[in-house]
């Protein structure tokens, strides 16, 4: 998330990063000699030194100072997008505040040049056991709490273990591995991981947020709170007002300010983010200079929106930069624990119904392409025939799973553009009725003789334009859709029990994809309350897949294995895919600064950027 004050490889991101695998055996002896070093990395040697300054792409004499105000783009765990009623974003309960994680810190933190790779921030340094089963964290003496007490080897043992226990499902599930968080000392944690552990899991590990042991102990963990909680990150929660805003302060004497991690960023003495209920309004409040940097997501606001007075006068910048992340995926999702969405000759159907190319020419202005691939725009992506490589470990499911899978992966038909497509409908309507489905007159009948309803579920309004006209289609085939807009606190509610028919989701990107792909796809994931697998995706092979990629012991192995993972998501029509951008779209008052040089993946906006006092004093918002 561009918004993001902090490099620290939090779990949403891991789920979807690096790749694990494991060795046998540890030798006590040997481990006990093992050279410590300053990070860890997924693939290879580290990219920077020991004794690195700061990452390449930061401003190192970037000032501190102003307040940055912002909207919550992306949420996780227990987040919702339109309102928040708890401090605690680490369990299930409640809805999370957005921007919390820049409160807490971590044994290592990431690098926005190197994927899979993490240095030390609050451990100074890591020694790895042979088998990379074991790995003893030396915890930098000076490391502080907000209020002076000393982050010990305990607290991060206790974090550990109560996220493994407590946390949100998703921390629940990629932790199953981890087998022991222990302290020796007050500086030295030991992480024992499971022989089945993945690559990545020591990663996983080195992000996690670390509390404090004493504070917990007198307090519910699993419980929502209003209560700021105690950290030792770069910020601390200031002013806020549940459901409207809340903002956050730089900590004038964090311990951590002056390490190589921190040199260059947190420069904002104060951010601000703010909610609204409804994407006009909030952008209403940009344009009037209440939200000071704004990330844009919607073509139409982008094409049209951005013709005010701030834009003409120059004290508004609009920026389009090419997308150097990997591209996540986003599309409609069925619930496929509903009998309705069983054979995927139905859902194959569904997405027929849908008009990309007008959606495209009418509502997008030509912005857009239509995604087709759960990997878009990386190596991940399958395309053509299976290799010699993806067959090896294909063949073991032949018979097992669509022939398709052995051929070349699915992709979504184009239409004529007309809107409603007849070719396609028609297609659509001879699957339906292959399925088992009935006419009877206008309405379409299930092959349990129950009539074809389905309710798209959403939390805003702002995909209505895309929807409706879907929905038309649908109906033409004589499905009654319907859209339900409900609150932001309902609908994550109704996500946690699985209580929809479909919903549009979109997912962030990986540059290498682990086992954690398990929390989004993985057949455990479907059985747990509030896990990432909304659909309910279950499948031996797609298991079997996951585990590969979290096997592999090279990237070229790991992108083996995620090709075929995409093969067999797309050819099992889970989705009805949406669209996909190769350009970040922002837009902001011109009263910041930033680097030269930007981080090779990512924009690193606004996350290394500053105030500019001189600059906002000229537009009139110092």
């Amino acid at each position: 998330m561009t918004t993001r004050l902090t490099r620290r490889r939090v779990l949403e991101a891991a789920a979807l990063a690096a790749a694990g695998a494991a060795l046998p055996g540890m030798g006590g002896r040997a481990f006990a000699q093992a050279a410590e070093a300053h990070g860890l990395s997924t693939f290879g040697e580290l990219g920077l030194p020991q004794d690195f300054p700061h990452f390449p792409y930061v401003n190192p004499k970037a000032p501190k100072g102003g307040t940055l105000t912002v909207q919550i783009k992306q949420a996780s765990g227990n987040q919702s997008f339109d309102t928040f009623n708890t401090l605690n974003t680490f369990v299930l309960q409640g809805d999370g505040a957005a921007g919390m994680d820049a409160c807490f810190d971590s044994l290592m933190a990431g690098s926005g040049d190197e994927p899979g790779t993490v240095y030390g921030l609050l451990a100074k340094s890591v020694a790895v056991s042979p088998d990379k089963l074991t790995y003893r964290f030396r915890l930098r003496p000076e490391a502080r709490f907000h209020d002076g007490s000393r982050v010990t080897a305990a607290d991060v043992a206790f974090s550990m273990n109560l996220l493994k226990s407590k946390g949100h499902p998703s921390y629940r599930l990629i932790l199953g591995e981890l087998v022991s968080a222990t302290a020796e000392g007050r500086d030295i944690l030991v992480a024992q991981l499971s022989p089945k552990r993945s690559r990545d899991l020591h990663l996983v590990v080195a992000g996690l947020p670390v509390f404090s042991e004493a504070y917990w102990s007198t307090r519910n963990f699993e419980a929502s709170t209003l209560e700021p909680p105690l950290g030792s990150g770069a910020y601390k929660v200031g002013r806020f007002e549940q459901g409207r805003f809340i903002e956050f302060e730089r900590v004038a004497n964090y311990w951590a300010k002056d390490l190589p991690v921190n040199i260059g960023v947190n420069n904002f003495d104060r951010v601000r983010w703010e909610y609204f209920r409804d994407r006009q309004v909030a952008f209403e409040a940009f344009k009037s200079g209440v939200v000071t940097f704004q990330q844009e997501f919607t073509s139409r606001i982008w094409a049209t929106g951005y013709d005010f007075p701030a834009i003409h006068d120059g004290k508004v910048k609009k920026e389009s930069l090419p997308k150097t992340d990997p591209v996540g995926s986003q599309g409609w999702v069925y619930n496929l624990r509903r009998e309705k969405f069983a054979d995927p000759r139905i859902r194959e159907a569904l997405g027929l119904c849908f008009d990309f190319e007008w959606t495209r020419k009418t509502i997008m202005f030509g912005f857009y392409e239509r995604m087709t691939s759960y990997f878009e725009n990386s190596d991940s992506k399958a395309v053509g025939k299976p290799s010699p490589e993806e067959l090896a470990l294909l063949e073991p499911f032949r018979g097992k799973v669509p022939d398709e899978v052995f051929g070349e992966p699915f992709l979504p038909p184009v239409s004529d553009g007309s809107g409603s497509d007849r070719a396609l409908l028609r297609r659509a309507d001879e699957m339906l009725r292959a399925a088992g489905c009935k006419r009877d007159g206008n309405i379409l009948r299930l092959p349990s003789g129950q009539p074809f309803e389905i309710e798209f579920l959403d939390s805003q309004g702002a995909l209505q334009p895309h929807t409706q006209p879907f929905q038309a289609n649908l109906k033409r085939l004589g499905i009654n859709a319907t859209s339900r807009i409900v609150d932001g606190a309902q609908y994550q509610r109704r996500l946690d029990e699985f209580d929809f028919d479909i919903i549009s989701r979109a997912l962030g990107g990986s540059a290498i994809p682990s086992d954690s792909l398990r929390i989004v796809y993985g057949s455990q994931a479907a059985k747990t309350r509030g896990s990432r697998n909304v659909g309910g995706i279950s499948d031996p092979a797609i298991d079997a897949m996951i585990e590969a990629i979290g096997q592999a012991d090279s990237y070229a192995k790991v992108v083996v294995a995620a090709k075929c993972l995409d093969r067999l998501l797309r050819a099992g029509r889970y989705w009805i895919p949406m669209w996909w951008n190769d350009e970040e779209w922002i837009a902001h008052w011109d009263m910041f600064d930033r680097p030269q040089t930007k981080p090779k993946f990512g924009s690193g906006a606004p996350s290394i950027w500053w105030y500019d006092a001189a600059k906002a004093k000229r537009i009139g918002k110092a």
